[in-house]
């Protein structure tokens, strides 16, 4: 036979532990004391063990309340997720989103799928540019929503999404990352991956030559993959065909970039916010 347990038991039960007490938790659950001992012993009686250790001092959670808690607590938070989700006003109408073209193949496919199940009826409409010119793009207020990488976390209207250490890459099938002077793939002066990785060599004493650059990241993937040169790109976002490049075998350390969501202050909250969840849901499952 399945056992049930009623929410409201459970609730009652979170109440006396956080309170301490059971007329704390009496008030907090708009109860009586004695329903309150009721609903506990009633909950004891569903699992057939004791909850409370009972002295004339103080309520103590027997092995079984302990392990009752954490299960208690969950089960309370997908009931109100629950509850909330589907009492939601559906939503209609478009909202925009920029990202840089390398995060299009990585992040928007489970992004856009999650979104479009609980909001079937809005429309997104996607850029793709470089992130400094999304970063304009938000300042002129163009967009409701972009995710950039950034040198630092601390940008106003941002929230961070990830912390990604940034890597020497070469190709699988060329060894481009042998030759002297150094052959370099890398953005346009303005960025400050660039800024970084000549840091990173100047330091190390490597000697080293620009031989492409390109303001997008599909345009560097495309001169390693060719074995034209080596690249720094955000760990996460490696692709087939390429691998890291070790601090073994010879290439500095770099600093790590921060993936940040942008949000524009005067889009409608509703639709936006619930695309917001979602990236910030897809980005939280992919660090775990």
């Amino acid at each position: 036979m399945i056992t049930n347990l009623p929410t409201e038991l459970l609730r009652t039960f979170i109440a006396i532990t956080d309170s301490g007490n059971f007329s704390l938790a009496a008030k907090q659950v708009n109860r009586t004391q004695s329903a309150v001992s009721m609903q506990i012993k009633r909950l004891e009686e569903l699992i057939d063990k004791p909850l409370f250790i009972r002295d004339s001092r103080n309520l103590k959670l027997t092995a079984d309340g302990l392990t009752l808690l954490g299960y208690a607590r969950r089960i309370i938070k997908l009931n109100e997720e629950a509850v909330s989700m589907l009492k939601r006003p559906e939503l209609s109408g478009w909202v925009s989103i920029g990202l840089p073209d390398d995060y299009v193949t990585r992040f928007l496919p489970e992004i856009l799928a999650g979104f479009s199940r609980n909001c079937p009826h809005v429309q997104v409409e996607v850029t793709c540019e470089p992130s400094q010119q999304l970063i304009k793009r938000m300042q002129r207020l163009e967009l409701d929503l972009a995710i950039t990488t950034s040198p630092t976390s601390e940008v106003e209207n941002t929230q961070l999404l990830q912390s990604d250490p940034m890597v020497w890459v070469t190709s699988e099938q060329h060894l481009q990352h042998e030759e002297t002077p150094l052959p370099l793939a890398l953005f346009p002066d303005e960025c400050y991956s660039r800024r970084w990785a000549i840091k990173a060599l100047e330091i190390a004493e490597i000697d080293y030559r620009i031989a492409y650059t390109s303001a997008t990241l599909m345009g560097l993937k495309a001169a390693v993959s060719a074995g034209l040169a080596v690249s720094t790109i955000s760990r996460s976002i490696i692709p087939p065909g390429i691998r890291e490049l070790s601090i073994e075998e010879g290439f500095p350390p770099m600093p790590s970039a921060s993936f940040l969501l942008h949000r524009n202050p005067e889009s409608e909250h509703t639709i936006v916010d619930s695309l917001a969840e979602h990236i910030c849901k897809a980005f939280s499952v992919r660090g775990e």
